[in-house]
């Protein structure tokens, strides 16, 4: 999310703002070479003072502990790491196995070294922690950018809640549709503890919320999707992994990657099991759910069958994956085919294409070549075709020598898409299409059309196109449009489906599942207003622009609709829209179950625990639920 606008009465971090943009490289390289000298001077008779102060936090772990919010909830940051409580009388526990019940905890267990430090591991922690705080006083004399303040990235129902056990038997007000049967799912980034600098709503810990519909009964659920780097952090009791967005900028973003470095050379850290923290896409695929976010492979989560969850492990799909995944794979409808792309910000190739049969076998990749690293969030897939968005939202790495962020609007680029058979063995065939100025973070459907020689992309258009992860001025706008692909000219159009006058920001959403990579005439979008809130969604007629809108309430906001189709009819639009949404004056979560034939309320669902707005979600029916792997 880009340009947060809180108040101080929705600010809930108690600490000072700090900045990564504005570091004067002198005084910084001054700062940081100092405390290592001071530190190394130091790091033996501090070495046995950490283990005993290691050993008193352990001992003190269950204890309750003050937070001050005025949001009426409590947050489950590890002790440490709390703000300051100004009201003493509010408590929250922290969430361990012996607090929640259940508490999954299935990923690979840490290496020894990793859990029990000799002295020179102990020599080098205090060191690099003596680094760490100088650096975090450093940064404190600069104000941070909107874009990585904590305050404003993770404040209100934007911020984190800890996990919840499964609650059964849930009230129901209205009626659940009988083709309703088995369990919906939405991921989201939901930070296990308090940033100690800048964040990025984009990188908190994955945290899968799920809702069982089993012969009329409900259940609900939260749990942590657990990666090698939450598992690491948590024994360690505190944020070690740089963080992607909030944190790598300028010349404090290049200190931060060296920390991370120094501790991984001296055994504190291990990211050689990925550093991914899957909060972002879901997919159901060959019969396991996979939970994702592009820095990663996908993990593999498993519903129980009470309708709790428990991460089962990293999946690269039995040592067939060997780069990271995309969090928006496409599972096509008719032959089950899963399609993905891989990108590396680093090195070449920059871009990776491959696709799993339906028995989960693995194509060989195909290198696509760039000229430089490109920001690929989606693509999209047609009945023969993917399609590849490059835009002009890049990597470069060296702007943060120069002090600024190593995400950047290129405007030089010429933003383009390449059209690629699905079964191509190379990227010669590749044709590669100019669509200048055009930014899709999301691209929501596209279909051929043979008679006209065009591909047709459905997408929402942003500008400007880096104010996700850059803080401007103007305000973001995003116009769902239709993007027409020529093969044969290979020339480009583009239109907005919405007329100018009942323009609105239509973000997160998704057309008829089975439909997708054909031609569809509806689209169920997240009405974006105001930015980046989500008061309700549109039910948009892709032919017509005709916009129907469901609005949750005053001070009610959501965030994606699901479309879940009822298999049982021909029509489109028979189904139901799935969401979770908020009383921001309640300060109290439901479920809702829309009809999105005529846009009426058919259930809702109270939920014991608050939900934060996240990101992308699936349902997954009871049937394929009993051959979960």
């Amino acid at each position: 999310m880009a340009t947060f606008r809180a108040s101080p009465s929705n600010s809930w971090i108690n600490h000072k703002s700090s900045s990564f943009n504005d570091l004067c490289s002198n005084s910084h390289s001054r700062a940081i070479s100092s405390a290592i000298s001071r530190a190394n001077s130091r790091a033996n008779s501090n070495s046995m003072m950490l283990k005993k102060k290691r050993s008193t936090s352990n001992s003190n772990s269950n204890s309750k502990n003050s937070i001050s919010c005025s949001l009426q909830t409590t947050l489950p940051f590890l002790k440490e790491y709390q703000p300051k409580s100004t009201n003493p009388t509010t408590k929250t526990l922290i969430p361990t196995k012996e607090t929640i019940p259940n508490l999954p905890s299935t990923t690979k267990p840490l290496p020894k070294q990793q859990q029990k430090w000799n002295l020179l591991q102990q020599a080098a922690a205090t060191a690099l922690d003596f680094v760490e705080t100088t650096l975090i006083k450093q940064e404190s004399k600069h104000p941070l950018p909107k874009t990585s303040d904590p305050r404003v990235q993770i404040a209100g129902n934007f911020a984190p809640v800890p996990e919840h056990p499964v609650s059964q038997n849930l009230p129901i007000t209205g009626k659940i549709p009988k083709c309703i049967d088995g369990v919906y799912l939405r991921n989201g980034a939901n930070p296990l503890h308090e940033p100690v600098a800048g964040h990025h709503f984009f990188d908190g810990d994955g945290m899968v919320h799920a809702v069982k519909f089993t012969n009329g009964s409900v259940s609900y659920s939260c749990r942590f999707t657990e990666t090698h780097r939450l598992a690491q952090e948590k024994a360690l009791g505190r944020p070690v992994f740089p963080k992607a967005i909030g944190e790598l900028h300028g010349h404090s973003g290049i200190a931060r990657l060296m920390l991370y470095y120094a501790r991984s050379l001296c055994g504190l850290v291990d990211g050689t099991h990925g550093m991914g923290v899957a909060n972002a896409g879901l997919v159901y695929f060959n019969n396991r759910l996979l939970a994702m976010s592009e820095d990663d492979i996908p993990y593999h989560v498993r519903i129980t069958p009470n309708g709790d969850l428990t991460t089962v492990c990293r999946y690269d799909f039995n040592n067939q994956l060997k780069s990271t995944m995309i969090a928006h794979p496409k599972v096509d409808p008719v032959d089950k085919n899963l399609y993905a792309l891989s990108y590396d910000v680093v090195q070449k190739p920059y871009l990776k294409y491959f696709h799993f049969d339906s028995n989960g076998v693995k194509s060989q990749d195909v290198e696509i070549p760039l000229a430089e690293p490109t920001m690929m969030h989606d693509f999209a897939i047609t009945e023969n075709f993917v399609v590849v968005p490059d835009q002009q939202v890049v990597f470069k790495l060296g702007e943060m020598i120069r002090g600024g962020s190593p995400v950047v609007y290129d405007k030089e680029k010429v933003s383009r898409f390449g059209v690629l058979s699905k079964n191509a063995e190379n990227a010669s065939e590749m044709k590669w299409i100019e669509a200048p100025e055009c930014f899709c973070f999301h691209l929501w459907n596209a279909w051929e059309e043979p008679e006209n020689n065009e591909v047709v992309v459905i997408g929402s258009c942003m500008t400007p196109a880096d104010s996700i992860f850059n803080e401007c001025d103007e305000s973001l706008k995003s116009v769902l449009s239709e993007i027409r692909l020529n093969l044969k000219t290979g020339k480009s159009t583009r239109r907005a489906i919405i007329a100018e006058s009942e323009h609105v920001n239509l973000e997160a959403g998704m057309v008829n599942k089975n439909k997708l990579g054909r031609k569809t005439q509806y689209a169920y979008l997240a009405l974006a207003e105001p930015w980046p809130k989500v008061s309700g969604f549109a039910k948009v007629d892709l032919f017509s622009g005709e916009v129907k809108k469901y609005i949750y309430g005053e001070n009610r906001f959501g965030g994606e609709p699901l479309f879940l189709p009822n298999e049982d009819s021909e029509n489109e639009d028979d189904g139901y829209i799935l969401t979770f949404v908020h009383d921001e004056k309640e300060w109290k979560s439901e479920l809702q179950i829309v009809n999105a034939a005529n846009l009426k309320l058919e259930a809702s669902i109270p939920l014991p625990s608050r939900v934060p707005y996240g990101f992308h979600g699936t349902f997954i029916h009871s049937e394929d639920l009993h051959k979960q792997e």
